[in-house]
């Protein structure tokens, strides 16, 4: 598997939203949010809504490409999404991204400075524009090798077994 950061700013923009189709939509909102907690609690995850949401993702995308490097941006992703919906942190301050990234036991300057780097960004611009090319309208979305889209974590066996048919 591979992993591909992307914002998702850009993708609600070009579809017309200025904000998260949860919050466009504030019925499949509530429900959303019910059926996560009902998801995490079956997990045995907590889960608790971040006072901000969505959250802006920039600096958080840019580290898990600079981690790419040092084989991490899924330990570093996960890490993320537990500290935001596990604990409700605020991923868009750059302290919360630090201390993740001193919590998998890698050097934070190093790899913050890499992440505002030229090559970063413009690989997450074409990640974020590849994203949009496939047709990609949430995260996490799962893309088999002939193109197939699954939208969702709970879609992740049908993408497997999709692309092991292929």
């Amino acid at each position: 598997m591979i992993w591909r950061p992307f914002l998702l700013g850009p993708i609600f923009e070009a579809q017309g939203w200025s904000t998260s189709p949860f919050n466009v939509y504030p019925a499949k909102g509530r429900y959303m949010m019910r059926d996560i907690t009902r998801i995490a609690a079956a997990r045995g995850h907590a889960f608790q809504m971040p006072a901000v949401f969505p959250a802006n993702g920039l600096a958080a995308a840019r580290i898990a490409i600079a981690a790419d490097d040092h084989g991490w941006t899924p330990r570093f992703s996960r890490a993320v999404f537990e500290s935001q919906f596990g604990s409700g942190a605020g991923i868009s301050d750059i302290a919360v991204l630090r201390a993740i990234v001193c919590a998998l036991g890698c050097d934070a300057d190093e790899i913050i400075a890499r992440a505002t780097s030229d090559a970063v960004k413009a690989c997450l611009r074409e990640q974020t524009a590849r994203a949009q090319q496939l047709g990609i309208f949430g995260a996490p979305t799962f893309v088999t090798p002939d193109g197939e889209l699954f939208w969702g974590d709970d879609r992740l066996e049908q993408a497997l077994d999709w692309a092991n048919k292929l």
